[in-house]
């Protein structure tokens, strides 16, 4: 059985993943995409075997599978329509999801399913292996470049202008809620985590801005009744988006196959 695709933003994510599908993915089909842009869209696709078509957000909710690639600010616009056509909803804006949870009480309604990417992290099978259990405590530390930080509300609403930093400087700590609320185009990872295990208002998340790094490096420490995790991964950031990682849109593609393969690793 193959399974229809529609993608909801074509940026440094979401082109990516729409390519890869054309080139051919077993078990799924990329119908339609949708973006902000829509000469723009046409012209990225337009070179493909088989070109999607270019429609509007609500329209997406037309394909089996909906991912959303797009600003936070347009989160709902994508997800509304899928949850309640009952379709299956693959979101890059995790953090987007925390403050609407609805979402999820909605999808149970009309029998949709939310599934979560991996997205920039590692280990989160781990995570809801020990949240299965005894969880004491979740953190995550983010450092990024300062230029992958610019333009997060929370700079904006605190006047901190992260380009004058000069040496490696914490300008967040708080739980997951906030940091999502705060850096919604940054803090994804966080989000996932919180939702891997023992939830946003528990989760602690440190953002550094240092100019001493290059990658996007996110370190997890969980101490649990079943283990103790410490983990770090080192992302590339995108030449298109820094605010993302290269590893963002394998991850996604990496759920879209788990989701149709015959043989799936991993809880």
């Amino acid at each position: 059985m193959t399974l229809t695709v529609a993608i909801g933003g074509l940026g440094a994510i979401g082109l990516d993943v729409a390519r890869a599908l054309d080139r051919g993915v077993d078990g799924l089909r990329l119908i339609a995409v949708s973006a902000r842009d829509k000469d723009r869209a046409r012209a990225n696709v337009a070179g493909f075997a088989a070109p999607p078509a270019v429609v509007d957000l609500p329209e997406l909710a037309q394909a089996d599978i909906v991912v959303e690639a797009a600003p936070a600010a347009v989160f709902e616009q994508i997800a509304g329509p899928a949850i309640a056509a009952g379709r299956i909803f693959v979101p890059s804006s995790v953090g987007a999801l925390l403050p609407r949870m609805h979402l999820v009480e909605q999808a149970r309604a009309t029998g949709a399913r939310i599934v979560v990417p991996t997205g920039a992290l590692l280990g989160l099978d781990a995570v809801r292996a020990c949240a299965e259990g005894a969880v004491d405590s979740v953190t995550i530390e983010s450092r990024k470049p300062p230029k992958g930080l610019v333009g997060a509300p929370y700079l904006d609403q605190h006047g901190i202008d992260v380009l004058a930093v000069t040496a490696p400087t914490v300008i967040f700590e708080g739980n997951a809620f906030d940091a999502a609320a705060g850096f919604p185009a940054n803090v994804n990872v966080a989000a996932a985590l919180a939702l891997a295990g023992i939830g946003p208002q528990r989760t602690t998340v440190q953002i550094w801005a240092d100019p001493g790094v290059t990658r996007n490096i996110h370190t997890i420490r969980v101490e649990a009744a079943a283990a103790r995790l410490t983990m770090t991964v080192e992302n590339v950031p995108s030449e298109a988006n820094p605010r993302t990682g290269k590893l963002t849109p394998l991850s996604v593609l990496a759920c879209l196959r788990g989701l149709t393969s015959t043989l799936k690793i991993g809880s």
